[in-house]
């Protein structure tokens, strides 16, 4: 699938060689070859490896990623009754060893899982062909390979093996090689479109299982949806929840909902994605009645695949959410949505497809890491029917843990899948 033809021994890990190499943090990091020396990483620490870290791939290899879910999970624009992803591993010639996933989800990634595949295998062979150079041109290079929305997932998937892969080895987690802000993170849980009184029984469920946070799936049956709702207050009525239209309505039927759960004396701490992600105007409009008039605030998810959408959703004040989604727009380019969004004033959401830990504990060290996202919607692994990921983050209801581990800490018996 990959070329995994080894390039020549590298003479250096890094371009500095052996020294010790003082880089300038709030508090310095002092990195030998392969080896971090001091245990705490602060802000900054990424940037720093972008810099100094060289990277020398030595096999590069992504395979189907398939795993059933627990039951179909239907949202206002599609169905899925199993994950399709592709999986990523990297491993550097200086023996780190790192791992990605590509998520796909038809309708919201450009990718499909023999396009990411394709595509994937092609990133893999231009990684082991590569000479030896900068974390942060490298990255550069990538981004031109795989350009655009069109690529993103891909991006994302390779752009996480490569992460991961320097920081196991530099014995570094995740969460403090992006900041060190936590060692945790609590998540919502998803409830996804299905009749009143199946969506009690999850509601009810998640409720024994320590989950305060419901994010509901709607957008395809106004009327439903408001029986569904109705429903779920009956089993857990102090439960915090999110709706998620998924481009589902139109503006005059997402302010309708607003107006009925009003009239419930529901009010839901988040509105997400209500129109069509082409309909600025719509989203701008139910923006400010949201706020406005129900004190409700509204996200953008599928309106924001780049950081010019970021851009546009922030200077047109279209949302005061943004939604990042590591397969919309890459790691890199989340870091890039991130900082402009946080130096707005405007606040973020962190979620994701339907993915397994491999892709979720990368965004989970992330969002710990920076410490920034108001709302956390990293649930789907508990959607699926099987856990193919070894070792990794620690779950405990809706807590997620974080531990020393190197990198993200989970990893998958390779031989395992095909």
């Amino acid at each position: 699938m990959s070329n995994l033809a080894s390039l020549p021994h590298s003479s250096s890990l890094f371009p500095f060689a052996l020294k010790t190499l003082i880089v300038p943090l709030r508090r310095r990091l002092r990195f030998t070859a392969g080896r971090a020396l001091d245990d705490t990483m602060i802000d900054g620490g990424f940037e720093a490896l972008k810099a100094t870290f060289s990277v020398d791939v030595s096999r590069a290899e992504g395979r189907p990623l398939n795993v059933p879910l627990i039951a179909p999970f239907t949202i206002a624009s599609s169905r899925l009754d199993a994950v399709g992803n592709v999986a990523v591993r990297v491993e550097l010639r200086c023996g780190g060893t790192g791992w990605g996933e590509a998520p796909v989800l038809p309708s919201v990634t450009a990718e499909d899982q023999p396009s990411a595949l394709e595509a994937v295998a092609a990133a893999c062979e231009f990684l082991v062909k590569k000479q030896p150079m900068a974390l942060g041109s490298l990255f550069t290079e990538i981004n031109g390979l795989l350009p655009g929305h069109d690529f993103a997932s891909v991006r994302a998937g390779i752009e996480m093996a490569l992460v991961d892969a320097v920081a196991n080895s530099l014995h570094i987690p995740l969460w403090k090689l992006f900041g060190g802000a936590s060692t945790s993170i609590v998540t919502d849980i998803t409830i996804p479109i299905v009749a009143p009184n199946e969506a009690a029984k999850l509601a009810a469920e998640y409720k024994e299982r320590g989950f305060n946070t419901l994010k509901l799936k709607v957008g395809k049956n106004l009327s439903s949806d408001i029986e569904v709702l109705k429903a779920i207050r009956l089993v857990h009525p102090d439960c915090l929840f999110i709706l998620d239209a998924n481009e589902g309505y139109t503006a005059n039927e997402a302010i309708e909902v607003l107006e009925k759960l009003n009239e419930m004396g529901v009010k839901p701490i988040l509105f997400e994605q209500p129109v069509h992600r082409d309909n600025w105007e719509g989203l701008r409009h139910v923006s400010q009645v949201a706020k406005g008039e129900y004190g409700v605030s509204v996200a953008a998810d599928e309106s924001c695949r780049s950081l010019e959408d970021a851009k546009r959703i922030i200077e047109g004040n279209l949302a005061h959410v943004i939604n990042i989604k590591l397969a919309k727009l890459g790691v890199l380019g989340a870091l890039d949505v991130i900082e402009v969004a946080r130096a707005a004033g405007t606040e973020l959401m962190i979620g994701g497809m339907v993915e397994t830990r491999l892709a979720m504990g990368f965004a989970g060290h992330l969002a710990a890491g920076l410490g920034c996202f108001k709302y956390i919607d990293l649930d789907t692994p508990l959607l699926l029917s099987e856990d193919p990921v070894l070792g990794g983050y620690e779950v405990t209801g809706a807590v997620y843990n974080f531990t020393d581990s190197s990198g993200q800490g989970g990893f998958l018996h390779w031989d395992g899948i095909c």
